[in-house]
C-alpha cells in the first residue's frame, strides 16, 4: 500500500483546502512534515486514521467524546458548519495481483443540530456505490484496524510500548493479524463449527419427535380450517339477509317520499336561487323600460321627424351650392356648345335650368327642426338603439318565463315533500338496516381473513412435515457420511493445531531476530543486550543481558526503552514485508544525540517502503536533516497563524523554506 495524496478541508486547525503530495521516488521513502508543537502534526495523523476507519479510528484528539461530538468539534472554527469538513485520501494497493488506485472521501456537515456524514469511494476513477456503503467492512479486507494501528503511531504510542509488559498485547495482535497466525486459528475454529453442525444432524430421535409434533399440529389446524370455513359460510348468509332488509327499507323510504325528503334542503336552496334570479330579470326589464325602448311606440312620428330633417338638410345644401351651380352651368354650355347640335344644346340648357329651379325650391323649404350635425347623427342612430333594446327585452322576457316555470316546478316538488314526523320511522329503519349490513360485512371479512390464515398455516405445516420426512430419509442415507466428516474434522483440527503452533513459533523466531537486529542498529550501547525472547503463551518480551541472564527493563533508560518500542514496530514491519506505509509522529523525544542519529541514519530510511515523518524543528534539526536528506522525496512545513488559530501547509522544511523540497 502506498499513499499518494491527502487533502484536508476545514479539518481541525487546517482552514480551507490544504493538500500534501505523498508520492515518493525509488530509494527515497521519506516525506518529511515539519511543525512546531500545536501546529497540527498529530491532527494530520488523526486525519489519516479517521478517513480510513471513521468511528473506530484511534484518534489521539478524540478522548472520551462521542464520535458525533468529535466530528462536530473537528470542523474548523472559522468555517461554516453547514459546509462542514472533509478528508480525501488517495492511495494505491495491490488487490489479487493488480494495482488499484483508491480515492476515499469522508465528509461531514451540520444541518441545524443534526450531523450528516458521507463516505465516497472511487476505484481507478470510477465511483463504487457498494464499496462506499460498505466501506467499514471493505477497509478491513484492505487494511485491518489492528494492523493499521501498528504503522500509524506517535510518540505517545511509542512510550506505551516502551514497557515490555505492556508490549505483549501489541505483539500478540501483530503476530496473529499481521503475520497470519489468526488464519490457522480461524480455520481450526471453522472445522470445529462444521463438526458441531454435523453432529446435530445425528439427533435422529429429535427429528422423529418433530415429525410427530407436526402431525399433531396439522390435525389441529384441519379442525380450525373447517370451523373457519363454516363460520364464513354462515356469515355470508347473514350478509345476504342484511342486504335484503336494506333493499326493503330503501324501497319503503322511497315510496313514502324519502328521496324528496332527503332533497328538501337542496330544493329549498334551489327555490331561493331561482326566485332571486327571476327578481333580477324583472328588475332588468324595468330598467330597460326606463330607457329608449318606449320610443318604439312613436315609431311613425320618429319617421316623420327623420324625413323633415332630410328636407332641411337638403335645403341647407342647396343654399350653399346654388351660386356655384350658375357658374358651373355657364362653363358647361361654353365648353360643349360648339360640339353639340342645336337640339342637344337646348336639352342641356333646359336640364341645367330645371336642376337650379328644383334647388331653389328646396332652398325655400320651411325649417322646423334646425338640427345640428350631432342631433342629425343621433336621429339617424335611434333606430339601431331601439332595435337593440327590443332584442334585449325579448331575451329577458323569455328568460323570465323560463325562471317562472322553474319556480313553479320547484314549488310543486316542495309541496310533495313529506313532513319529518311522517318519514322519521322509514329513515330509522333504513339507517338501522345499513348499520346491520356494515356489521355483518365486517364480521364476514374478519372470518374470511381467519379462514385464509388457517389455510396458509396448514400449507406451511404440510410443507414442514414433508421436509422433515425428507430430512429423516436423508439422515439415514447420510449417517455413514456424517461419521466420516466428523472423523475428518477431528483429524484436521489436530493437524491445524500443530500447524498453528509451528507457524507461531516460526513467526516468533523471525520476529525475535528482526527486533534484536533493529534494536542493535539503534542502540548506542552495543553490548547491553545480547539476545531477546518472546513467550508464545503470554507474548512477553524478555531481554537477555551480556551475561546470558534476563535483563530487568528498569536498567534501561527512558530513551533506550523508547528505542526498544521502535525496534519492536520496526521488526514487525520487516517480518511483514514492509508492505504498508509508516506514519511516525514526534519520534525523537527523550533520545540523546547519538540515538537520534541512529534513528535518522538507520531506521527512518528503512522503516517501510514509504515513511511519513512528522517532526518539530528540534527533533529533525538542521544537522539531522542533512543526514536524512538523501532519503527524502518531499518536505512540508505546517505554518500556524496564532491570531486566527489556523494552520496552512507550506512547501519546504525550515532550512529549505521558500521552495518545495522535491528530491
Amino acid at each position: 500500500m502506498l499513499l499518494h495524496n491527502i487533502t484536508l478541508q476545514d479539518f481541525g486547525a487546517y482552514r480551507g483546502t490544504q493538500s500534501l503530495d505523498l508520492t515518493i521516488h525509488p530509494g527515497k521513502p521519506v516525506v518529511l512534515v515539519g511543525g512546531l508543537n500545536g501546529c497540527g502534526k498529530t491532527t494530520l495523523l488523526d486525519a489519516i486514521q479517521l478517513v480510513l476507519y471513521g468511528p473506530r479510528a484511534r484518534c489521539s484528539g478524540r478522548g472520551n467524546r462521542s464520535y458525533e461530538t468529535f466530528l462536530r468539534e473537528s470542523i474548523n472554527r472559522e468555517a461554516d458548519p453547514k459546509g462542514g469538513a472533509a478528508i480525501t485520501l488517495e492511495f494505491s494497493i495491490t488487490v489479487e495481483g493488480e494495482e488499484r488506485l483508491y480515492k476515499l472521501i469522508r465528509s461531514w456537515s451540520m444541518s441545524g443540530k443534526t450531523l450528516h456524514e458521507y463516505v465516497i469511494v472511487k476505484v481507478d476513477g470510477k465511483f463504487q456505490k457498494a464499496i462506499s456503503e460498505g466501506w467499514a467492512d471493505h477497509v478491513e479486507d484492505l487494511l485491518p484496524l489492528e494492523i493499521g494501528s501498528l504503522f500509524f503511531f506517535d510518540g505517545e504510542k511509542v512510550e506505551s510500548l516502551a514497557d515490555p509488559d505492556r508490549a505483549s498485547a501489541v505483539i500478540r495482535s501483530a503476530v496473529y493479524s499481521l503475520l497470519g497466525v489468526n488464519t490457522a486459528e480461524q480455520l481450526s475454529t471453522d472445522l470445529l463449527a462444521l463438526e458441531r453442525r454435523t453432529k446435530l444432524t445425528e439427533a435422529d430421535q429429535e427429528a422423529l419427535g418433530q415429525i410427530r409434533e407436526l402431525e399433531e399440529q396439522i390435525k389441529a389446524i384441519e379442525q380450525e380450517v373447517d370451523h373457519a370455513k363454516d363460520r364464513a359460510a354462515k356469515l355470508r348468509s347473514d350478509v345476504d339477509r342484511a342486504k335484503r332488509k336494506l333493499e326493503d327499507a330503501e324501497h319503503a323510504f322511497e315510496r313514502d317520499g324519502g328521496v324528496l325528503y332527503n332533497r328538501r334542503a337542496e330544493l329549498e336552496q334551489r327555490h331561493t336561487e331561482v326566485a332571486k334570479q327571476l327578481e333580477a330579470t324583472e328588475e332588468a326589464l324595468i330598467s330597460l323600460a326606463a330607457g329608449a325602448l318606449p320610443l318604439q311606440l312613436v315609431a311613425d312620428q320618429i319617421s316623420g321627424l327623420r324625413k323633415q330633417a332630410i328636407i332641411e338638410e337638403e335645403a341647407n345644401t342647396a343654399a350653399q351650392v346654388l351660386d356655384v351651380l350658375i357658374s358651373r352651368d355657364q362653363r358647361l354650355m361654353d365648353q360643349f356648345g360648339q360640339v353639340l347640335g342645336e337640339r342637344e344644346r337646348q336639352l342641356l340648357s333646359e336640364h341645367l335650368k330645371t336642376d337650379r329651379r328644383d334647388r331653389e325650391i328646396a332652398m325655400h323649404a320651411e325649417r322646423i327642426l334646425n338640427l345640428s350635425p350631432e342631433g342629425m347623427a343621433q336621429l339617424t342612430a335611434i333606430d339601431s338603439v331601439i332595435e337593440l333594446e327590443q332584442r334585449r327585452a325579448e331575451e329577458l322576457l323569455e328568460q323570465a318565463g323560463e325562471q317562472a316555470s322553474a319556480l313553479e316546478d320547484l314549488e310543486r316538488q316542495l309541496a310533495g315533500v313529506p313532513e319529518a314526523d311522517l318519514i322519521a320511522s322509514r329513515l330509522e329503519e333504513r339507517d338501522n338496516a345499513r348499520d346491520a349490513l356494515r356489521r355483518a360485512e365486517a364480521e364476514l371479512e374478519k372470518a374470511v381473513e381467519g379462514y385464509e390464515t388457517s389455510k396458509n398455516r396448514r400449507v406451511g405445516l404440510n410443507q414442514r412435515l414433508e421436509r422433515a420426512h425428507d430430512e429423516r430419509v436423508q439422515s439415514l442415507v447420510r449417517e455413514e457420511e456424517i461419521r466420516r466428516i466428523t472423523d475428518h474434522c477431528k483429524r484436521q483440527r489436530a493437524v491445524m493445531g500443530k500447524f498453528k503452533d509451528l507457524l507461531l513459533h516460526r513467526r516468533i523466531a523471525k520476529l525475535e531476530v528482526a527486533v534484536l537486529e533493529s534494536f542493535g542498529q539503534l542502540m548506542r550501547k552495543n553490548g547491553l543486550v545480547k539476545n531477546l525472547s518472546i513467550d508464545t503463551e503470554r507474548f512477553q518480551l524478555t531481554l537477555i543481558g551480556a551475561d546470558g541472564d534476563p535483563l530487568d527493563s528498569g536498567r534501561l533508560s527512558a530513551g533506550e526503552r523508547q528505542l526498544l518500542a521502535v525496534s519492536l514496530l520496526w521488526g514487525l514491519a520487516r517480518v511483514a514485508g514492509n508492505r504498508l506505509p509508516s506514519v511516525i509522529d514526534t519520534p525523537l523525544g527523550r533520545l540523546d544525540s547519538r540515538h537520534r542519529e541512529h534513528l535518522v541514519d538507520r531506521y527512518f530510511p528503512n522503516a517501510s517502503r514509504q515513511v511519513l515523518l512528522l517532526s518539530t524543528d528540534e527533533e529533525i534539526d538542521e544537522h539531522l536533516f542533512e543526514r536524512l536528506e538523501p532519503s527524502i522525496t518531499r518536505t512540508y512545513t505546517l505554518s500556524h497563524d496564532d491570531t486566527t488559530f489556523t494552520t496552512s501547509v507550506e512547501p519546504g522544511y525550515w532550512w529549505t523554506a521558500g521552495a518545495a523540497h522535491v528530491a
